[in-house]
């Protein structure tokens, strides 16, 4: 199980870089995040991220640079605005309701 999510994750990593990166295509951080982030941070892949009041730069910065297993994103595949939107999403979203 944990093989396939990781699968669905790099599926959505690889979507967005082979499309060339997609700036000015994103209607707002919140399809960023439906689209590219909660496939590995709504799936126990990557760490859960809502709920946890993370600082808007310290998002910006790893979405940016990376972290262990997360690549960096450029801005031509995520603009800074809408990167900016998904860290204001991100940092004040409500936490995940238990399963």
């Amino acid at each position: 199980m944990h093989a396939r999510r990781w699968a669905v994750c790099l599926g959505a990593i690889a979507a967005l870089v082979a499309g060339g990166g997609a700036q000015a295509a994103w209607r707002d951080g919140g399809e960023v995040y439906e689209k590219v982030c909660r496939y590995c941070h709504e799936a126990n892949v990557g760490p859960v991220l809502k709920g946890r009041a993370l600082p808007e730069e310290y998002i910006r910065r790893v979405v940016r640079m990376g972290n262990r297993a997360m690549p960096a994103f450029r801005p031509s595949e995520i603009d800074d605005a809408t990167l900016a939107d998904v860290a204001r999403r991100v940092s004040t979203g409500a936490a995940l309701a238990q399963e």
